[in-house]
């Protein structure tokens, strides 16, 4: 059997006969907030992983579901599921997944669950694209959920409104972020196209995910793919700042409503007198030549601001007023790990971002400085993505720090996917910021940079932390080296 004859089992089970369902590498985010929503609506929840760490074991341990380790074939003993759900980091020799294809037992990827217990009876808002999905897929259902409307969302970071990756709603809508990475060991295409889409933002289009795109091209074939499930009736609000995501919008059935939240582009709803400050962003939107008003999103940067206007065009087209969205602007609070303050020992306000392709680093560091333009910025980063350990960004890294006062990069680690002679030349890197003047630094770990950074961080400056991951407890290591520094 073929690994793409072991995919969509559920096709020949009746999805209200589901009752119990197993998750097999429910440490994951996705798949932990996944399982958290399967529990709230009232199914039987069980998961296994080789390891599972804070937060999420102590999510899973308040919502009631265990988490069994490691992957055994007794886990499935114990579970006894009617659904198997499989993490796109599961391999196919897996033994639980091994065991689930012996035994018969139906089993699907996270995305085509969702698409099949959930979203085939709901309207789905898919916000899609290279960057901002979690930030624009947040406040899309908070803006929901202020105007009334109950929504359903699953978003790919801690919403500070609701203190989790997901809301289960009442009302019509389901707002999910649609991740353009792959499925599953047997399902190599788009997760978003499990998504069942009849609203979308597209934000960006820009090579991302080398380790599964060949090119641009490849990449955008994905988004185009979107396009085409999008239903006559349908709606796609897309960014007129990329010229290529506006094309392909394009080729969809549905109406498609443009917006740009950067000067000198022509769109359906923009933005002017645009104010970025310490409180956020203060602009009128104006909406095909009519003004809608003042509005007040207390999030920082231009990007955020282009990613407000994305919500607005989507929910005007779900029938919200222009008051309606205004109020949810106003009264969204943010996203953890997108410009989070963590907190300001010794005087060093600490920042965390997930910013990690160069468009997102660049974008990152204007809005920190827009909000703090008197602190000196030093930037610390770590390329931890397959795309960002690669040289494919370098010119574009070198010219993404523009704003930062200091620089200092973390060397990756060697890694199995990077082929040798591809990967971030980071020393290089450090050079060439320097040269711009910009001083910085290649760090070959952890350690050496809590000990530069914590060490000679200035009393009012301000360290901006960039990672996709972990940066192997970075954050915390400096916020104690600061605490513990007598200036």
């Amino acid at each position: 059997m073929s690994d793409s004859d072991n995919g969509n089992v559920l096709a020949t089970v009746d999805p209200s006969s589901v009752k119990r369902v197993h998750l097999v590498g429910v440490g994951g985010t996705g798949m932990g907030s996944f399982a958290g929503m399967l529990k709230a609506a009232g199914y039987e929840v069980t998961g296994s992983d080789e390891n599972v760490y804070p937060p999420m074991s102590d999510m899973l341990r308040a919502w009631g579901i265990p988490a069994l380790t490691p992957y055994r074939p007794e886990n499935l003993d114990a579970a006894r599921p009617d659904l198997v759900i499989i993490g796109n980091v599961i391999r196919r020799v897996n033994a639980e997944a091994t065991a689930a294809r012996e035994r018969g037992l139906p089993q699907m990827s996270f995305p085509a669950a969702l698409g099949s217990l959930f979203l085939a009876k709901r309207h789905a808002v898919v916000v899609a694209g290279t960057h901002g999905k979690t930030t624009t897929s947040s406040l899309m259902g908070h803006v929901l959920a202020a105007a009334g409307r109950d929504p359903t969302f699953l978003v790919g970071g801690v919403t500070k409104n609701y203190q989790g990756n997901y809301r289960l709603g009442q009302g019509p809508h389901f707002v999910v972020e649609g991740d353009e990475y792959d499925t599953a060991y047997f399902d190599k295409g788009p997760k978003f196209l499990h998504y069942q889409p009849r609203s979308v933002i597209l934000t960006s289009i820009e090579l991302d995910h080398a380790d599964i795109y060949r090119d641009l091209a490849h990449y955008e074939a994905s988004f185009e793919k979107l396009m085409t499930l999008v239903p006559a009736d349908g709606h796609v609000a897309v960014s007129a700042a990329w010229p290529n995501a506006v094309t392909l919008a394009r080729r969809a059935r549905a109406k498609v409503t443009t917006y740009c939240g950067y000067e000198g582009v022509e769109a359906d709803v923009v933005a002017r007198s645009v104010q970025l400050g310490p409180e956020g962003a203060r602009f009128d939107v104006f909406e095909r030549g009519e003004s809608r008003g003042v509005f007040v999103l207390p999030l920082a940067g231009r990007h955020n601001l282009e990613n407000a206007l994305g919500v607005f065009a989507c929910a005007r087209g779900l029938g919200l007023s222009p008051d309606e969205v205004r109020a949810g602007f106003a009264s969204f609070e943010g996203v953890k790990r997108r410009q989070e303050v963590r907190g300001e020992p010794a005087g060093v306000l600490v920042i965390d971002d997930f910013a990690h392709h160069p468009t997102a680093v660049r974008e990152t560091i204007s809005a920190v400085r827009s909000r703090w333009p008197d602190r000196p910025l030093w930037a610390v980063f770590e390329p931890r993505s397959n795309t960002s350990r690669r040289s494919l960004h370098q010119a574009e890294y070198a010219r993404s720090f523009t704003g930062a006062a200091r620089a200092s990069i973390k060397i990756p680690e060697r890694h199995d996917k990077i082929p040798p002679g591809e990967e971030l030349d980071v020393p290089r890197l450090a050079r060439e910021l320097t040269a711009a003047g910009i001083p910085s630094v290649a760090a070959g770990s952890v350690a050496e940079l809590v000990e530069e950074v914590g060490g000679a961080a200035s009393r009012g400056g301000l360290v901006l932390v960039m990672s996709n991951g972990g940066f192997g407890g970075f954050i915390e290591l400096l916020l104690a080296r600061l605490s513990n520094r007598k200036d």
